[in-house]
């Protein structure tokens, strides 16, 4: 079926409004309306192809919350008009070692990602969020909390995993300390993260005016790296 994206057509055009073909639901496919998409910044490096790998029609997006609208037979743990989040794949061998370890992102046949990737139903690109629907394996779906604010939820599917994974693998907990450097996409998500777990946060910042906002999010402590002094003290701490 045609669906509405935003599609990027080579590298040196903006983004505009077209059309592109969404793939027939498979049994393990969950589909999804797409309520929120987040913007990652690589999602302008492959518009833009400053990878060197896009092919185009391109369509960008990979923090994707929307409402379930169709499932396959085989999926049981979502429901039509279930909210759910999508982020960086959507498929994946899941027989190799590395997808029985729950680390798919290391498929050893190349896991699917959620754009410009081929789809191994039909051959064809995979388009991401900024469009209407997208469809995805069961497995790369997540439920989405009804107390959250959905617009908010978008970027915890890139972003916030992203640091997640490294605070959940070193079992950050309640005194222990963590530095943050930079307070961008990801620097912020980490900030407030590791300071929920109880963890005493500094942020190394090259801009002290995102000081204030580093603490209203969390940080005990706020460094600016391109202080000699500031430097020097933080180390002897």
């Amino acid at each position: 079926m045609k669906i509405n994206a935003l599609v990027a057509s080579q590298a040196d055009q903006p983004l505009r409004a077209g059309q592109v073909e969404l793939r027939e639901l498979q049994a393990d496919d969950v589909k999804l309306e797409i309520l929120y998409c987040g913007v990652c910044h690589s999602d302008l490096h492959m518009a833009r192809n400053e990878w060197g790998v896009s092919r185009y029609p391109l369509v960008p997006g990979h923090e994707i919350v929307g409402r379930v609208v169709a499932v396959g037979e085989n999926v049981t743990q979502f429901a039509v008009g279930e909210i759910a989040g999508v982020g960086v794949m959507v498929d994946a061998c899941r027989e190799c070692h590395f997808c029985q370890q729950h680390e798919e992102q290391y498929c050893e046949a190349g896991f699917t990602p959620t754009y410009n990737g081929t789809d191994k139903y039909t051959g064809n690109t995979t388009f991401g969020g900024y469009a209407q629907h997208v469809i995805a394996d069961h497995h790369f779906v997540v439920r989405v909390p009804d107390n959250l604010a959905l617009n908010a939820v978008a970027p915890l599917l890139c972003a916030g995993v992203t640091v997640w994974s490294p605070l959940r693998h070193f079992n950050v907990k309640a005194g222990d300390r963590v530095g943050v450097v930079g307070l961008g996409g990801l620097g912020h998500m980490a900030v407030k993260l590791a300071s929920a777990l109880g963890a005493e946060v500094t942020l190394f910042t090259t801009s002290p005016e995102k000081g204030a906002d580093a603490r209203w999010l969390g940080a005990k402590n706020v460094v600016v790296s391109r202080d000699a002094a500031q430097m020097a003290a933080c180390q002897a701490s």
